[in-house]
This record gives C-alpha cells, sequence and structure tokens, in this order.
C-alpha cells in the first residue's frame, strides 16, 4: 500500500509540474524572445576594448511592468559588470541584487554555486548623445523552461545521494550492533533478557511464542530509542522484523506484531533527548527534557492504541496464526 501511495504522490507531483510549466510557456511568463530594454550608464567611462568594466543597469519602471505584465517595479539601477566573451558582450548583474519576479526566477533557474548571479546577453547596443559615459541597448536573458520538471529532477537526484550517504554510514552501526546481538545471543544474555521482558511485551506481541529471540531484539530497539540512540536503534529494528517476519505466515502483508513494533519505534518514549538535538540546541536542551518526555509518552500511549482499536477491526485484521519457539515444529 506504501507503495502505491508513493507512486501517486510522484505521478501527482510530476503531472502537476507539467501543468504549471506548460501554463507559463503558453503564457510566455518569463518573455524568452523578448529582450528587455535598459541604460548602461559607466562611472569610469565606456572602454570598448575593456574586457570586464563595471557598469550601472537603469531600468525603467512602467518598461519593466509593461514587458512582464506584473505589478512590482524594479530599483532604478543595480551594479553590474560588461563582460567581453565570445558569444558577445554580456551583463553580469551583483550577486547580492534584489531583483522583483520574474527576474529573481530568471535568477534562481540559472544560478550555480559557482556564480550565482543574474546574467543576460546584450541587443542592439547603441551609443546615445550623452556621450561615451551612457549606452541605450537592451539585455536577452536565458530562456527558462520546464522550471518545475527540473526542480523535481533536481529533489530527486539530491535524495538519492542523500539516501546513498544515509545508507553507508548505518554500514558501521549495523555491523556493530549486529555483532553485539550476536555475542549478547552465545553469552546467553540475549536468553535472559528475553526472560525478563517478557511478561511486558508478551501482551503487545501475543502472537510471538515463549522466550522467541525475537523478544528481546524489541526490547533492545526499545531502550536505544528510549535513550536517544537513533543509530543503534535501526540495525536492532531491522533484525526484530525479520525475527517478525519468520513468524509471519504472509510474505506480502505485514502481521499485528510487526504493526506494533513500528508503532512503538516510530512514537517510543526518549528518556534521553536525541544526540541530533543535543548538538544543536547544546546545555539548552535541559528546558525540554520533561516536555520531550510527557510528549512521547503520550505518543507512545496513542500509537499502542491505535495499533490495537485497528487490529480489532475486519479490514486490517491480520491472520497470524501461533507459532513455536522451534522453527521445524508444526504451527497450531
Amino acid at each position: 500500500m506504501l507503495n502505491y501511495i508513493w507512486s501517486g504522490l510522484i505521478i501527482g507531483s510530476l503531472l502537476f509540474a507539467l501543468t504549471v510549466d506548460t501554463q507559463e510557456l503558453a503564457e510566455n511568463r518569463f518573455r524568452n524572445d523578448t529582450p528587455l530594454p535598459v541604460t548602461l550608464e559607466f562611472p569610469d567611462g565606456y572602454a570598448p576594448d575593456a574586457r570586464r568594466q563595471p557598469v550601472e543597469v537603469r531600468i525603467d519602471s512602467s518598461t519593466y511592468q509593461d514587458l512582464y505584465d506584473v505589478d512590482p517595479a524594479p530599483a532604478p539601477t543595480y551594479p553590474g559588470t560588461l563582460v567581453q566573451t565570445q558569444e558577445g558582450q554580456k551583463i553580469e548583474f551583483s550577486a547580492e541584487a534584489d531583483f522583483p519576479e520574474p527576474l529573481a526566477t530568471i535568477q534562481s533557474f540559472h544560478a550555480t554555486d559557482d556564480n550565482p548571479a543574474l546574467r543576460a546577453t546584450l541587443r542592439d547596443a547603441s551609443q546615445t548623445t550623452a556621450g561615451v559615459g551612457q549606452i541605450e541597448t537592451a539585455l536577452k536573458f536565458e530562456p527558462v523552461r520546464f522550471r518545475k520538471l527540473n526542480d523535481i529532477a533536481q529533489a530527486a537526484l539530491n535524495f538519492a545521494e542523500t539516501a546513498a550517504s544515509l545508507a553507508l554510514s548505518l554500514i558501521g552501526v549495523l555491523g556493530l550492533m549486529l555483532g553485539l546481538v550476536k555475542i549478547g545471543e552465545e553469552a546467553g544474555l540475549i536468553e535472559s533478557l528475553t526472560g525478563v521482558v517478557q511478561p511486558i511485551l508478551s501482551p503487545l506481541f501475543p502472537n510471538v511464542p515463549d522466550d522467541h529471540p525475537a523478544l528481546a531484539n524489541i526490547s533492545l530497539n526499545l531502550l536505544a530509542n528510549v535513550f536517544g540512540l537513533g543509530n543503534a536503534a535501526t540495525p536492532l529494528g531491522i533484525k526484530a522484523m525479520e525475527d517478525l517476519q519468520d513468524l509471519n505466515p504472509s510474505d506480502e502483508k505485514a502481521s499485528d506484531d510487526m504493526v506494533m513494533l513500528l508503532a512503538l519505534n516510530t512514537s517510543s518514549v526518549q528518556l534521553v533527548p536525541p544526540s541530533l538535538l543535543v548538538a544543536i540546541m547544546g546545555l539548552q536542551i535541559n528546558q525540554l527534557f520533561f516536555s520531550i518526555t510527557l510528549a512521547t509518552l503520550c505518543s507512545t500511549i496513542a500509537g499502542i492504541l491505535g495499533t490495537l482499536a485497528l487490529h480489532q477491526l475486519p479490514y486490517f485484521r491480520a491472520t497470524a496464526p501461533h507459532r513455536t519457539a522451534d522453527p521445524e515444529a508444526p504451527n497450531e
């Protein structure tokens, strides 16, 4: 079901982006083929052979509003640099310049980490009677097309990189915690912990057999969450889910016990604030200690009650027959 939800969200966002982009192209919102008339003023005089020289770009407010059919007016002048390139003369505005729409969108669409400034190409430059210190011309900005689709594609690439980095960072924690769990299992600590937590967790996980290692992994996962060890809780939660899946007769549907573990893991009580929050807030986190504990306690109670209530509804009920601890023994 979750895969269908994500697929629906992705398809819906693509359709929305395509609709907006098509409307922008039909309305020619950014006037991709229409230059903006401007006046260039050179504080130090115009030098035709100079590769780079400072310039003040003067934009008439009424001309700007009529061209782009907008109400916001630009500033009287914007500082920039006139650059001689092989493609012709170009204006590179100051990166700190504050532009109204749609120039602000044009700037952000073409901005890069190395050069966030707005850029434009000169068209039909002609020297006026004001002398070599002033030039009447027009600026043709870089076109903007399929803006929303590009944003979605860029976001997908960024989050794919984030997901890969997160997965790689969890490998070390996963190996360490699973290694510790294996040592504890060989030493008999897991079995002892199972006997301690069984009276507490058995009512919440009625389909898990007595002395099953899943109870120990569930308890370790919950304890890691209680003490704010989110990175350690992840591999323990994965191992607990694997143990519960061994007891699940269906490969397509989560059992009631798996749903309960997900609810507890998501809404776990936290006595120790998460390490990320401590790193951000420092000692000020002490002011939120009681609030965090109370909020997570309420969320845990709500998660348990909500899961138990949904278990009683026929639509959400999962048939999970009781299994013995011995995987080779027949099911009841």
